[in-house]
């Protein structure tokens, strides 16, 4: 008999308004002081003070490492951790998309394992559970407040660490729509397409399972239906409310079943040249559709049905088909840029390549590649070939 682990938070709260639920779950855990993980925007935009406010309501004391960047880096999660020590925090706050809260993670595990945080760059590498990480959730895309993963940037030798860890679950995991109000559209579209990169590649992914599979259609669904008016409209609650759904169900479809070859390829865009990883996601996602569709054509058909095609007469061919130029259509509309208008270097390509292909994702993408079908992917997205 095989059996199927699932991972996911303690405790989940998505809706307007239920940053005020913070509270009563500190005292549940009994935490004396918080270290809050975020950014330098979220602090300019006043979203860090929509928390700050409901802490200090309730007398909760705080220290604020504001100094997360994107892709956040070996030296920002060591000086995270250090003023988690020197201020005495026995518990995190990581406010903010994907960047501050994988920091809020890396020092939650460092705080209860020790050592450094390449340590732990791999799969189920610490001993003990961190210390508790309460996620706060501003962007509609990462889904990192509902994953066992956090990922950071070895800036020595230019790479992403990914680092796959259940001992990494937050304890309690806040979606309120409320906070991404202010999100400017271009950071709304990345988010997004993020969040649809999850909810497909876990669908088609080798350990998927049941569970996986309805929470990524319907993660897929709400994206098509809602991730461009979000987009137009950052006011349209309906929307935000409904891409907070879709992407903490991403996010718990991919921390169980796993990703592929898109973020493999995403994650080394992002170590080298600093990519946004939602935007390098965006970019890739269709080609890799493309790359893998003779492996998993009943899947993407799947897909199709998912963002509203009528699929009863299509071949598993084109309904996968018309995923992809769903995708690639999608992606136009919320105007995502083309590699060829981001820092990648086609010289680049091989060394990207390889170490694409030591990504913990890409063992579970449905088509195994070799080096060179991986630059080939890279190339086709560089020079916008569909073929």
């Amino acid at each position: 008999m095989s059996f199927k682990e699932l991972y996911q938070p303690v405790h989940t709260i998505i809706g307007e308004g239920c940053i005020n639920e913070i509270p009563r779950h500190i005292d549940n855990i009994g935490a004396k002081k918080a270290l809050i993980c975020t950014d330098q925007g979220l602090m300019k935009i006043g979203t860090v003070k929509m928390v700050t406010d409901v802490l200090d309501s309730v007398g909760k004391p705080y220290a604020i490492f504001a100094d997360v960047l994107p892709n956040p880096t070996v030296s920002i999660c060591n000086q995270a951790k250090a003023l988690y020590d020197s201020e005495g925090c026995d518990y995190v706050i990581g406010i903010g998309g994907g960047s501050p809260i994988d920091v809020a993670k890396a020092v939650g595990i460092l705080a209860t394992n020790g050592g450094t945080v390449e340590d732990y760059n791999g799969l189920e590498l610490s001993t003990h559970k961190s210390a508790p990480i309460i996620a706060v959730n501003t962007t509609a895309g990462t889904g990192s407040e509902v994953t066992r993963a956090f990922v950071v940037t070895d800036e020595k030798r230019k790479s992403k660490m990914l680092c796959v860890d259940s001992n990494s679950l937050a304890y309690l995991a806040i979606n309120d729509p409320t906070m991404m109000v202010g999100m400017p559209p271009a950071l709304t579209a990345a988010t997004g397409m993020d969040a649809l990169t999850h909810s497909i590649e876990a669908y088609v992914a080798n350990s998927r399972c049941p569970f996986t599979d309805g929470i990524a259609l319907e993660s897929i669904r709400l994206i098509g239906k809602y991730l461009q008016r979000a987009v137009e409209n950052g006011n349209d609650m309906e929307a935000r409310t409904n891409m907070c759904w879709a992407q903490y169900m991403g996010g718990l479809a991919f921390s169980n079943a796993g990703l592929g070859m898109v973020h493999a390829m995403a994650h080394q865009l992002g170590g080298f040249y600093g990519t946004p990883h939602g935007v390098a996601n965006a970019i890739l996602l269709s080609y890799v559709m493309r790359f893998n569709m003779k492996s998993c054509p009943e899947r993407y058909r799947d897909v199709a049905q998912a963002f509203g095609f009528n699929t009863g007469d299509m071949t598993p061919e084109q309904g996968a088909l018309a995923a992809v130029r769903y995708v690639e259509e999608l992606a136009a509309a919320i105007k995502i840029p083309p590699l060829k208008e981001t820092e990648f270097d086609p010289k680049d390509a091989v060394v990207l390549a390889e170490n694409a292909m030591g990504d913990t994702g890409m063992p579970e993408n449905p088509r195994q590649p070799t080096i060179p079908e991986v630059v080939e992917v890279f190339m086709k997205a560089y020079l916008e070939r569909r073929d």
